[in-house]
């Protein structure tokens, strides 16, 4: 079967596209940047990229006419700039008015569990995607879930960061929400399982799992899984606002998407029994086994996708190829090298900065660097890393975007998504005479830009020459 994967760069997609090619379909996949996925690690000619703007209706006409079947799961609930809404709607009835010009007989929508009477603009926005691409020849199959609950998922790690993080917790009423958390295997089975299914076509089914709980259950059942006493104290006087700072502050999640899961955690969200599960043989994994299967992939280093890799900004909109060619003209530069004896270590070294590993140098001052970007709206540090050792074209790192990462060309391009007056590069670099070049770039913006990089250039000095000896295994006198 031909399949079209949309959001292939999101959470599900990057989970659900190893089962079809494992299973011999043949998927063309849709980014808004073809430069900012790594087809390599793919061993198949079954796959193969095409760009797609789906807020742009004439990117869409590369889209082959002879797919079977479309996979819809583009979602802008944590963008952090425009109408959210109005950015779904626009995708939705472009990517209608495309498919249903091509042989395409069902498309497979993921979307939200709104079964409440009052919805959340979050959960209001996901039901009018699925009028939109209901209104078409074509046959919608809408599967809609509540938590999704699994190694880099947006609500695991907001848990994981407040479980970990706070032994006693002041909470919001939401936490008294009941909600009905999913597995990401289960949605993937589902996923997988309707396809091609014509009893499941113009239908809409909600998937969840076995537990009803309410997301303070849902916390401390976390904390006992993880061998952690954490305490929670309701504060009813607590506004969605305020809400939304503490889970901006406390977790790594950005302050529109805080909000926006805020909003949607006052709503309950319970399935209407349906008999899809039974249909597909799909057993059900409880809350409890889904928090330990999640951890056996964290300490395995396998965490196949992460939700602080979806590109959430338009800073990358026009591209990543607009960023991959570093400026030198209006620029200020740090570059500094050394000889590495082994430079096969120090790749491996370089591909392991950031996250737990840290910077090689000064971590307290990159931490609180971290700590003002979050004071000023920015990402922070506490993104950390998808894995411990692998990084690839699109990754989250830090405050920093993975621009390329290429270990034949021994090379690895970072940019900046924190809060600066400017833009800033940061680049890694063997050559063939193992000389190991490090280079900080940055384009100020207007007179705020260069007063700030004269500002931090003594603290350059020496994170960057101790960082730059400690990769490269050179011993200070």
């Amino acid at each position: 079967m031909k399949i079209l994967l949309t959001g292939v760069t999101g959470y599900i997609a990057q989970r659900l596209l190893p089962v079809l090619l494992e299973n011999k379909h043949e998927v063309v996949c849709c980014v808004r940047d073809s430069s900012r996925f790594n087809i390599k690690k793919y061993s198949t000619s079954n796959i193969s990229v095409i760009d797609v703007d789906f807020l742009n209706s004439e990117s869409l006409q590369n889209i082959p006419n002879d797919i079977d079947l479309a996979y819809y799961l583009i979602h802008s609930m944590s963008t952090q700039s425009g109408d959210f809404e109005n950015m779904e709607d626009i995708c939705a009835t472009n990517f209608r008015n495309r498919i249903k010009q091509t042989s395409a007989k069902q498309v497979i929508f993921l979307s939200g569990i709104s079964n409440a009477n009052s919805l959340s603009k979050h959960l209001s926005s996901r039901k009018n995607v699925e009028n939109i691409l209901s209104s078409s020849d074509f046959s919608l199959t809408t599967l809609k879930a509540g938590i999704i609950v699994g190694s880099g998922s947006a609500s695991f790690e907001i848990i994981r960061d407040l479980v970990e993080k706070l032994p006693f917790m002041i909470t919001p009423r939401w936490v008294k929400t009941k909600c009905q958390p999913i597995s990401i295997r289960n949605v993937v089975e589902f996923l997988f399982g309707v396809m091609g299914k014509t009893e499941t076509y113009k239908n809409s089914y909600d998937i969840g799992g076995p537990d009803v709980l309410s997301y303070k259950e849902m916390l401390l059942r976390f904390a006992k899984v993880r061998g952690l006493k954490r305490r929670i104290v309701i504060v009813p006087a607590m506004t969605p606002k305020i809400s939304s700072y503490w889970l901006y502050f406390v977790t790594s999640t950005s302050f529109a998407l805080a909000k926006n899961l805020v909003n949607s955690m006052k709503i309950e969200v319970i399935c209407k029994p349906n008999n899809l599960a039974s249909m597909l043989e799909i057993k059900l994994i409880d809350y409890d086994t889904s928090i330990k299967l999640a951890f056996d992939k964290i300490e395995q280093n396998q965490v196949l996708s992460s939700w602080k890799d979806a590109q959430s900004s338009n800073i990358f909109r026009g591209g990543f190829s607009k960023y991959i060619e570093v400026p030198i003209n209006g620029c200020f530069k740090d570059v500094r090298s050394r000889k590495v004896d082994n430079s096969d270590v120090s790749i491996n070294r370089i591909w392991s900065i950031g996250g737990k590993t840290g910077w090689y140098y000064g971590n307290r001052l990159w931490e609180f660097r971290g700590f003002l970007d979050k004071i000023a709206g920015g990402v922070g540090m506490r993104r950390g890393r998808k894995s411990d050792t692998e990084l690839n074209t699109g990754d989250a790192l830090d405050f920093w975007r993975v621009l390329i990462a290429d270990k034949d060309q021994k090379r690895l391009l970072l940019y900046a998504e924190m809060k600066l007056p400017g833009e800033a590069w940061l680049e890694f670099k063997i050559d063939k005479n193992d000389i190991l070049t490090q280079t900080a770039t940055f384009r100020p913006l207007g007179l705020l830009g260069r007063l700030y990089w004269y500002s931090v250039l003594p603290f350059h000095g020496l994170i960057f020459n101790r960082m730059i000896n400690n990769i490269a295994e050179i011993k200070i006198k």
